[in-house]
C-alpha cells in the first residue's frame, strides 16, 4: 500500500470519518465504564480532517520516514486518537475491545512504545510543543518538507513551556510545525478561563510571530479551509489552528453535563449514548 490518499474512489466522506472516530471512543470507553469521553467526542472532527484530509501516513507503516508528525501533547486524549488510528487502518479494530487492559497496546494513558502511530508519550501537560519544535528542526536539516502536528488543550497554555516553545518556534521559523488547540474550555479544576484567562487566543499567538487561525472546531468545513491554508502559507513562519469544540458533542445528553472532564458513564448509558450518535448521524 502506498501514501494514504484522501482522493480514493467511495473514500468515507470527513463527516463519516469523524461519525466512526466517535464511535470507536464510545466503544473503547464502554471497555473500562468511564474515562475522557467528552474530549474524545468533542475533537473528533479535528481528528477526522487531521488523518483524513491532510496528514501524510502509511498505514502499514507507521514509522515510514516520509510521514507527517501528529503528536499528542495531551496524553490524557488517548482514547480519542485511538478512535481515529482504529479508523485509520493503523491499530487493528480488534483491538478496541483491548482498551485499558493489561499488556494491551492501548493503555489509557498515551505511550509512544506501546501504540503504533503514537509518537510521543503524553502525559504532563505542555510538553508536546517543545518536543515539535525539535522535530520541525530535525526535519528541516534533513531537508524534509513534511509537517509536524501538535495536538494540544486549552490548559496546555497555562504551562510556562508552552509559551517558551512558541517563542522558539518563531525564532527559527518553522513554517512546517502546525499546532492545534482544543479549546473546549473544560478543565479537572473547572472552566478553563476561570482557572487562568487565556483570551485573546489569536492576538497572543500572532504576537510570538505565529500565523494564527481560529475556527468552529467541530465544522468539518471550516476546519479544511483552516488546515489548507496553514499548509499553503508560503511565510516561513509556525501556524497554529485554534479550534473552539463542544465537550461531548454528538451525544446530547453527555454534551448537557456540567462536570465533563472526567465522566463515569453508567452501564446502561453506552446503549443510550450509541444510539443517540446514531440518530445524529441519520439526521
Amino acid at each position: 500500500m502506498g501514501e494514504r490518499t484522501t482522493t480514493l474512489a467511495n473514500a468515507p466522506s470527513l463527516e463519516e470519518r469523524a461519525w466512526r472516530i466517535r464511535r470507536n471512543a464510545l466503544r473503547m470507553g464502554e471497555v473500562q465504564g468511564q474515562g475522557y469521553i467528552a474530549q474524545a467526542l468533542g475533537v473528533a472532527d479535528v481528528l477526522a480532517v487531521s488523518y483524513f484530509h491532510a496528514l501524510r501516513y502509511r498505514p502499514e507503516d507507521p514509522e515510514w520516514e516520509g510521514r507527517d508528525r501528529f503528536l499528542l501533547s495531551i496524553g490524557h486524549y488517548a482514547i480519542a486518537l485511538y478512535a481515529a488510528l482504529i479508523e485509520a487502518g493503523i491499530v487493528p479494530a480488534d483491538e478496541l475491545e483491548t482498551y485499558g487492559s493489561d499488556d494491551s497496546r492501548l493503555p489509557m494513558s498515551a505511550m509512544a512504545a506501546y501504540t503504533p502511530g503514537m509518537e510521543i508519550s503524553g502525559g504532563s501537560l505542555g510538553i508536546g510543543l517543545g518536543i515539535a519544535v525539535g522535530m520541525c528542526l530535525g526535519l528541516k536539516r534533513k531537508g524534509s518538507d513534511r509537517f509536524v502536528y501538535n495536538l494540544m488543550s486549552d490548559g496546555e497554555l497555562g504551562e510556562g513551556p508552552t509559551w517558551e516553545a512558541a517563542a522558539s518556534a518563531a525564532h527559527w521559523k518553522l513554517g512546517n510545525l502546525i499546532c492545534l488547540v482544543d479549546v473546549n474550555r473544560m478543565q479537572a479544576d473547572g472552566p478553563s478561563p476561570d482557572v487562568l484567562n487565556f483570551e485573546p487566543l489569536p492576538a497572543k499567538w500572532e504576537a510570538f510571530g505565529w500565523y494564527a487561525q481560529r475556527v468552529d472546531g467541530n465544522d468539518i468545513g471550516a476546519l479544511v479551509k483552516a488546515f489548507d491554508a496553514a499548509r499553503a502559507l508560503e511565510e516561513p513562519k509556525p501556524r497554529i489552528i485554534i479550534c473552539d469544540t463542544r465537550m461531548a458533542k454528538g451525544v446530547p445528553f453527555l454534551e448537557a453535563r456540567e462536570k465533563s472532564h472526567f465522566i463515569r458513564v453508567e452501564q446502561h448509558e453506552w446503549a443510550q449514548a450509541l444510539e443517540a450518535l446514531d440518530a445524529g448521524r441519520q439526521a
